[in-house]
């Protein structure tokens, strides 16, 4: 089948598809049957006598609707048309143009005349890539004469020779190529082009030659980068929170955009005193003094000139070139700003438009960080108010992580409070909400905990006295709180928890773990029909406690226990740092990548049994108080309970002796218990300051206190002076104990 007859059979089967749909899909086809008959030369004449003989066919056969037909057609001819018209209109100005040639005496002028009134550099390469022939345009952009042609390849204006190459290939293998590229004018600046290449035969050869134009794009791209620059700095600088955060991103774009090595902000004082110095990038001096004298008169003298303009420096070392740029950044002359390039160089229109316009954008940027570092240092002294002292009691460790960073402050809050007879009282809350609200809910409660602990009353009973502060501050309702006192010398622990997340403990050994998710109740004003629960816990040596706010392990999509799971694991991560490092670590190991989205406040406890020191009255009441710590204390130890049951007699003896003797006669004075484990011993010593008396030669019923004491233990020291009596006690701890 011939070409003719195929586009034939293909135009009656489109033309029946159009006939029975009527759409613009199937009218689209006549377009493409068009262009089609465009380039395989199939004339309109042909189109048009073939398309009624179809239609006078169909209408035979089925009928068909005329005006639907015609209008195929007529979008098949549209391309043909185009074309026509388009190839008279060429014809018409190639006439023009030729006889407007031929009315010059010498062709060659013509030609050398018409390629040089073109306002884009014109050029033509041989097959190697030699330039052989170039207009005025293609010299004014470059800087290279017509004397010095051919330019051989690569040519001396190149700058990146692997594109130029790649180009080149391009061109060789489908015909044309258009890129953008930089160029090194002959006076040495950079400039950036836009070619267009094509190939063509030369005459009598199959040899290409190849023909283009060259564009000077530089003026567009500066633009471009500038606006770019500009975009993007005012999008960035628009979120700064610090003049260093500032500076850091001026950094940034300002090295890319004009090759800036560093960035410095001096900012004066309002009286006397040293201007500050901020720097971003190398060298990074942050002191006035310690700046080039040079540079500081540069800066003392840019106060002087006019706000939010770029003004070039010389270095009076090097003239000429440009060492940077500096400019004010406010109309008070008190703070200024110093772009460094890394070398001297000119410093063009476009780069100094840029800076100016940068340094429109920083100077709001520094009004707004100004504004917010003055709103932040509030804040934070607002947040230090609220919350306990940074440095708390020996063996905790604190942190306060917020969600807002813009103002540092929340609802969730922890304090810390020694109250008395080495016992600490531990709260961490959680107010409902967050930001100043939350704050101002959570300041009035934990003034309302700290008032209340110091009564030394039960945590139960704290909390059920918290209920009623709560029900008289607005909004407090719902709020959480975990309470408990802790004796740091037993490790001995009572808890209530009104509706917060549990506690969490991690044993010495790993793998020993626990939540403490006993004595849970309901949040603080929250109506319930029963007391708030109680229950106690003893913390064993080595062990690390800590208590914290949903913030921490709280995730969308999420179960709570994976959270609380992560967080016990990333606690037992802990247990080898610096205890003042170990709350930084769990925020940092359990911190979304996205920042935590709920304010956190965290407690951490280390317990480590230390010397046990009880001194009371001389007195029998006391007797049973200093059994009850000691045991505690033994037991925290982990000391095996039947040494532990003779430690607690032998002392008890001692004691006991000191009542019944010390101060018989006398007023009755103190007495003091000293305990520690250290060498596999457990070393107890019990004092007086009354006087010894002498056992007497039959003691009857009584008089055995020393004998037992001397059995029970594995060595027994008796000191006696004028001025009271010591009594020194060893035990061996078995093998494998604390």
């Amino acid at each position: 089948m011939s070409g003719v007859d195929d586009f034939r059979a293909h135009y009656f089967a489109a033309l029946r598809a159009h006939l029975d749909a009527r759409d613009e899909d199937t009218l689209a086809v006549g377009y493409e049957l068009g262009r089609r008959a465009l380039q395989e030369q199939i004339s309109m004449l042909d189109i048009v006598e073939h398309h009624f003989q179809l239609v006078q066919g169909l209408a035979e056969d089925i009928g068909v609707d005329r005006p639907t037909a015609l209008e195929f057609l007529l979008q098949t001819l549209a391309p043909l048309d185009v074309a026509t018209r388009g190839f008279l209109d060429g014809t018409r100005r190639f006439a023009e143009e030729r006889a407007r040639a031929e009315g010059l005496a010498d062709r060659d002028k013509f030609r050398t005349a018409l390629v040089n009134s073109l306002q884009e550099g014109f050029f033509v390469a041989d097959h190697e890539g030699t330039v052989i022939e170039m207009n005025n345009a293609f010299i004014e952009i470059l800087g290279y004469p017509a004397e010095g042609l051919p330019y051989r390849w690569p040519h001396p204006w190149l700058v990146d020779k692997k594109r130029a190459r790649e180009q080149q290939s391009i061109v060789s293998s489908i015909g044309s190529a258009e890129y953008e590229t930089p160029i090194r004018h002959r006076d040495g600046h950079l400039a950036w082009v836009m070619v267009s290449i094509n190939a063509v035969k030369e005459t009598g050869n199959d040899r290409d030659v190849y023909v283009g134009t060259l564009r000077d794009v530089t003026a567009e791209r500066a633009f471009a980068a500038r606006e770019s620059a500009v975009l993007r700095l005012a999008t960035a600088v628009a979120v700064a929170k610090s003049v260093a955060e500032l500076l850091s991103i001026t950094l940034e774009e300002c090295r890319t955009a004009i090759d800036v090595q560093r960035v410095i902000a001096v900012s004066w004082p309002s009286g006397e005193g040293e201007p500050t110095v901020q720097v971003a990038g190398e060298p990074s001096e942050s002191s006035w003094r310690r700046l080039d004298p040079w540079l500081r008169r540069t800066l003392q003298d840019a106060r002087h000139q006019l706000p939010l303009t770029a003004k070039t420096v010389d270095r009076p070392d090097n003239p000429g070139k440009a060492q940077g740029l500096v400019g004010v950044l406010s109309g008070s002359g008190d703070l200024a700003l110093w772009l460094e390039f890394r070398s001297p160089r000119w410093v063009s229109a476009e780069d100094r438009l840029l800076v100016t316009v940068l340094i429109g954008h920083l100077s709001l940027a520094m009004q707004h960080v100004r504004q917010f570092e003055s709103a932040r240092e509030t804040s934070l002294t607002l947040q230090r108010a609220m919350l306990p002292p940074v440095q708390p009691p020996p063996g905790f460790a604190v942190c306060y992580e917020p969600a807002v960073p813009p103002l540092e402050i929340g609802g969730d809050w922890y304090d810390v409070l020694p109250i008395g007879d080495n016992r600490i009282g531990i709260v961490v809350g959680d107010c409902v909400g967050r930001g100043l609200p939350a704050a101002a809910i959570m300041g009035q409660l934990r003034s309302s905990a700290r008032a209340l602990m110091i009564t030394g009353a039960q945590p139960a009973l704290l909390l059920e006295q918290l209920d009623s502060a709560a029900s008289l501050i607005p909004n407090a309702y719902c709020t959480t709180v975990f309470l408990a006192i802790l004796d740091t010398e037993t490790g001995f622990m009572e808890y209530s928890n009104a509706g917060h997340m549990p506690a969490v403990l991690a044993g010495p050994v790993p793998g020993q773990t626990a939540m403490l998710t006993d004595a849970a109740s309901v949040p603080l004003a929250v109506r319930r029909d029963e007391p708030r629960p109680q229950a106690s816990r003893v913390l064993p040596p080595g062990s690390a406690l800590m208590l914290f706010t949903d913030g921490l392990v709280e995730r969308k999509y999420e179960s709570i226990d994976v959270g609380i799971g992560r967080a016990t694991d990333a606690l037992v991560d802990t247990m080898t740092l610096p205890l003042d490092a170990a709350p930084a670590a769990v925020v940092r190991a359990l911190a979304p990548a996205s920042g935590y989205d709920d304010d956190v406040a965290m407690v951490i406890y280390r317990h480590q049994p230390t010397l046990l020191r009880i001194e009371s009255e001389a007195t029998a009441d006391q007797l049973a108080i200093i059994r009850h710590r000691l045991a505690a204390w033994l037991r925290a130890a982990d000391v095996p309970d039947e040494l532990a049951a003779d430690i607690v007699l032998v002392v008890n003896e001692a004691c006991t002796n000191c009542v019944e003797h010390a101060y018989r006669g006398h007023p009755v004075g103190t007495m003091l218990l000293e305990a520690e484990i250290t060498d596999g011993e457990v070393r107890a010593r019990v004092t007086d300051s009354g006087s010894w008396k002498t056992p007497a030669a039959d003691p009857g019923n009584s008089g055995r206190g020393l004998v037992l004491m001397r059995a029970l233990s594995d060595a027994m020291e008796l000191d006696s002076t004028p001025t009271g009596t010591a009594v020194g006690i060893a035990f061996q701890l078995p093998t494998g104990a604390t």
